[in-house]
């Protein structure tokens, strides 16, 4: 359930750190040395996940991002660089899937190659080739983007029916607890993680999209009852006349009944705010608040505790998934060593504002679009930002003419590929609180 939690990592990046270096990464508690195996509730667990085990991967990177200097990196990537060999051995013909048996967060086992754990395996791959870059370790780099390449072409081969990624599974070998040709909500969950830790697409960007307007369309109610009065769920969290994003749907072949995926007709907040910052990135605005939209209203203080988005137990870490929707929203990313900074709005972009938070500061991001003229600013509340480069979005067709930081010409200092814009400034700048960088751009 972790996986989905960005908001403590975002808010509290050193402690967050802390988790992976005295639970995840610490052997004789979660990690296992001889193996790279991660027990994924710490000690006393006798089993590896594999959506956690991707997922242990893809956080090690989000820490470093969430970093002021390669420190933590460098002292973990031996046991990083472990537990993603545990799960390259666990996908036996290298092939960018795994297939055996694949412990997740809804309690049971899949089997057979699927994009819920798959999704998370492509991420690790390629958060592991970007941190083996950075260690210098040139042979394991190319090796996980050997195997990721791999798996993306094969996942759309054999997984991808058109609309939506199913599970391959044999349903005579393990006829319990699988979801086949369901419509499952958490079916692309690494591709909305490789958004949030600017990893970019694992498969097509067209399938992408398909795969979650598929998702909006079978698994989205905007009221619970017909569905969950043919298909009651195991605990109401949602109640007739509520809307809801379901965990799993058949719109393609009958229900599989109460012993198939586990939690099928639930709505779990963790996952409905893991699908919708997976939308904002995508720009699927509309779809994405109004999912948020649902939550809120199910949690009215009015009807229910605000502070208790409930799903699977109170007070539950998976709805810390919402934090992952202002990211989608801002387009933001962040490379706490490398100085880097940017935000690509996703809504009203000609007049945004936004909180961000970094390695050791937080403050907000605004942006203005009047005329040819496009204003980006990054102020400082609390703390201190080291910034080296900043990345921007223009808005489509614009071409920057020239570019301006906090008064002081960039020219020469600029790259353009087709919208983006990166600004390298002339030297580290360190914006402390009360201050303000603020780019210009003429176009």
């Amino acid at each position: 359930m972790w996986n989905y939690a960005h908001a403590l990592a975002r808010l509290f990046p050193a402690l967050e750190r802390s988790v992976r270096e005295m639970q995840d990464f610490a052997p004789g508690v979660g990690f296992i040395s001889e193996t790279g195996e991660i027990r994924f509730r710490g000690e006393d667990w006798s089993i590896w996940a594999g959506d956690a085990q991707g997922g242990y991967i893809l956080k090690a990177w989000r820490e470093h991002l969430c970093s002021t200097d390669e420190s933590f990196l460098r002292r973990n990537w031996p046991r990083i660089k472990q537990a993603l060999q545990f799960l390259i051995r666990e996908d036996a013909d290298a092939d960018g899937l795994i297939e055996g048996r694949q412990h997740q967060t809804y309690d049971e086992d899949y089997y057979g190659a699927n994009t819920m754990v798959g999704s998370l395996y492509l991420g690790a791959l390629r958060a592991g080739e970007e941190m083996a870059r950075e260690m210098d370790d040139t042979e394991f780099a190319d090796t996980c983007r050997n195997i990721f390449e791999t798996g993306g072409g094969q996942s759309v081969e054999r997984l991808f029916n058109g609309e939506y990624f199913i599970q391959d599974v044999d349903l005579e070998q393990h006829p319990e607890w699988q979801y086949g040709d369901g419509c499952l909500a958490d079916q692309l969950f690494g591709q909305g993680w490789a958004h949030q830790v600017g990893l970019g697409y694992l498969y097509p960007q067209e399938t992408v999209r398909q795969a979650l307007e598929s998702i909006w369309k079978y698994c989205w109610a905007p009221d619970i009852a017909r569905q969950n009065q043919s298909h009651e769920p195991e605990r109401w969290f949602a109640y007739p006349g509520e809307a809801g994003l379901f965990t799993c749907t058949w719109p393609k072949s009958r229900h599989m009944g109460p012993r198939s995926t586990r939690y099928r007709n639930e709505v779990w907040t963790g996952i409905e705010y893991q699908v919708a910052n997976h939308m904002a990135s995508e720009g699927m605005l509309t779809e994405a608040l109004a999912i948020c939209r649902a939550v809120h209203e199910r949690y009215d203080p009015s009807k229910r505790n605000p502070f208790n988005e409930i799903e699977c137990g109170d007070h539950y870490a998976r709805a810390l998934a919402s934090w992952g929707v202002l990211i989608g929203l801002a387009g933001f990313e962040y490379h706490g060593p490398s100085g880097k900074i940017g935000f690509a709005p996703r809504i009203t972009p000609e007049s945004f504002r936004a909180a961000f938070t970094g390695a050791e500061a937080w403050g907000s991001l605004s942006q203005a679009r009047e005329g040819g003229r496009q204003t980006d600013s990054i102020a400082v509340a609390w703390g201190r930002l080291t910034v080296e480069e900043v990345t921007l979005v223009l808005d489509q067709g614009q071409q920057a003419r020239s570019v301006t930081v906090d008064g002081s010409s960039m020219e020469g200092s600029f790259t353009q590929i087709a919208e983006w814009l990166s600004v390298r400034l002339p030297e580290q700048r360190v914006v402390e609180a009360g201050q303000t960088l603020t780019v210009v751009v003429e176009t």
